[in-house]
């Protein structure tokens, strides 16, 4: 099976290694020459367009940062679109709007070739070593036919129903991590005005009720001041927004959603579009003139659990 990446950002060059790394036959394209240039010299092939690189292999992958961007590789006159043939699997691997997946699906289709969307989620350190969760909607034969290369891009891998169905579930988890981190803010404030050791009461909300897996993992980079979480505040607020916006497609009044992309809106503005997520709780911390600091924590998150061959939940 020969396989094509476009889009070696910080999420999606983590999964293009897991596929070199387990001697995947491998194509990328990315408008950075430094990256793919890293990828050529483990061995993958590099083309000069969407388009050619869909010609050449038997599966497109793109994991890119905005349904727009998606759009155009897919959409442009040297795009994906006019180098798809019968039976091509696309893999949108993006955080993208169901209704997108759905419509540029019809044109996949068209080509009669296979539309597929999958998500991940678990975090960057998890991307790296194989171990991060995959959502996967459409067709479920063509779901199996790439379940091998699934296997070593993610640990636990979920079919979750048709075409957009992944992309819905993600955007739900991407919220209810956004909230996390939100609460997690008010929560060390709290913690710290109360002269609680700090180290300490992340080991006992860990063992608690109230543990997630956001204060497993981004508490630490905050608790260390480094708030690198390899994700930033501008991917944050589109995928707030998606929640949002798919919520007022359903007619669903909600609550605390409008407030959290308030909360965001106000993060990018303070400390800029490229800024960590995890400095959201710095808001806080401005707000009451104190710090999160505590002694023992990483200034970024490694996954140490050993890379092990994913199965299908």
């Amino acid at each position: 099976m020969k396989i094509g990446f476009i889009g070696l950002g910080n999420v999606g060059g983590k999964l293009a290694s897991s596929l070199i790394r387990n001697k995947f036959d491998l194509t990328v394209r990315d408008l950075d020459k430094n990256l793919t240039k890293s990828f050529e010299d483990q061995g993958a092939k590099v083309v000069n367009s969407p388009k050619e690189l869909a010609e050449e292999v038997d599966v497109i992958i793109t994991c890119l940062p905005s349904p727009s961007i998606c759009a155009e590789v897919m959409e442009g006159e040297d795009g994906i679109l006019n180098g798809l043939s019968e039976n091509k699997i696309w893999l949108e691997m993006s955080t993208t709007d169901e209704a997108e997946v759905k419509r540029i699906g019809k044109k996949v289709t068209a080509k009669k070739a296979i539309p597929l969307d999958g998500p991940v989620s678990g975090g960057c350190h998890r991307a790296a070593t194989g171990n991060i969760a995959i959502f996967v909607g459409g067709d479920r034969n063509s779901f199996e036919k790439i379940l091998p290369a699934l296997t070593v891009m993610g640990r636990k891998v979920l079919h979750t129903g048709g075409l957009g169905s992944a992309s819905v579930l993600k955007v739900i988890t991407n919220y209810l991590a956004s909230v996390h981190l939100v609460a997690l803010g008010e929560a060390w404030t709290v913690a710290k005005k109360s002269n609680l050791d700090l180290a300490k009461a992340y080991k006992g909300i860990a063992v608690s009720s109230g543990n997630s897996f956001v204060h497993e993992t981004e508490s630490q980079v905050i608790l260390n001041g480094s708030y690198n979480i390899n994700f930033t505040m501008d991917l944050v607020l589109k995928d707030t927004g998606l929640f949002d916006d798919l919520a007022k497609k359903l007619n669903a009044p909600l609550e605390i959603s409008p407030k959290i992309v308030e909360i965001f809106k106000d993060g990018q503005k303070k400390y800029g579009s490229r800024a960590w997520s995890s400095m959201i709780v710095k808001r806080m911390e401005d707000l009451n003139n104190i710090d999160f600091r505590a002694n023992g924590f990483p200034d970024e998150l490694i996954d140490n659990e050993p890379e092990v061959k994913g199965f299908e939940i």
